[in-house]
């Protein structure tokens, strides 16, 4: 990972990864969604209102793998003193509190017609609610410092703190009695939905991966430009 400390090498990286994963990105979309609107066959329970877990089941999955990259950014800064550690940790932040937004919002559409209310104090619903505020807590800390040293440190602490809740989120469904139904994709003994409904939910994953994917490196690439910027503005003054 050190051989792409260096910004200007990672920079011809991303230069050379963006165009790949975008392109990937925009091509698959539309087919992940002639798949789950088209292709894949109407739930015998919730009939066709159970599509928007194409759009709520890889949100939710995405917000808890841009967790993970914020913390892991945060360790590898930490522990290794990588130079992007924190830039990658700050840029995956805010792509990864969008996601969870949308999940939150999505299983509340989802839930209004199968539960009959928008909301309710469930262990997966609050869980995933405190990871939304984890996200805006280590946003707003990194911005709370006039040193960025000193607001990327107590941002990375709150995030090491935080991945606590991953594990929650994850098993919050066997733990506890709730509404939200069980883990229905990764569990012992296989996915218990049908192979037409997963090939769908599978592509949009993939969708939503290598769009994090490009935004993340869009992001790194501007924040090290600004940084490079601020530089030079400092060596002109000086």
């Amino acid at each position: 990972m050190h051989a792409y400390a260096n910004p200007l090498r990672f920079q011809r990286v991303a230069d050379a990864v963006f165009p790949w994963v975008a392109w990937a990105a925009l091509i698959l979309t539309p087919a992940a969604l002639y798949l789950a609107l088209r292709e894949a066959p109407a739930d015998y329970q919730q009939g066709e209102a159970y599509r928007i877990m194409y759009v709520h089941v890889p949100a939710a999955w995405m917000a808890l793998f841009g967790y993970l990259v914020v913390a892991g950014g945060s360790a590898a800064g930490f522990i290794w003193r990588h130079p992007l550690a924190e830039v990658a940790a700050r840029a995956a932040a805010p792509i990864g509190a969008a996601f969870t937004a949308i999940a939150l919002f999505t299983g509340s559409v989802w839930g209004k017609p199968m539960w009959g209310t928008w909301w309710v104090w469930d262990a997966r619903l609050t869980s995933v609610l405190i990871l939304l505020f984890l996200y805006l807590g280590y946003m707003a800390l990194h911005d709370a410092f006039e040193d960025p040293a000193r607001g990327a440190r107590a941002a990375g602490i709150l995030a090491l703190v935080g991945v606590v809740n991953l594990p929650i989120i994850h098993f919050s469904v066997d733990w506890w009695n709730t509404l939200h139904q069980p883990n229905s994709i990764f569990r012992m003994g296989g996915p218990a939905i049908d192979e037409s409904m997963l090939w769908p939910l599978a592509v949009t994953a993939l969708v939503y991966h290598l769009y994090f994917v490009a935004v993340l490196l869009l992001r790194m690439r501007a924040q090290l430009t600004e940084r490079r910027i601020q530089n030079l503005r400092l060596s002109a003054g000086g």
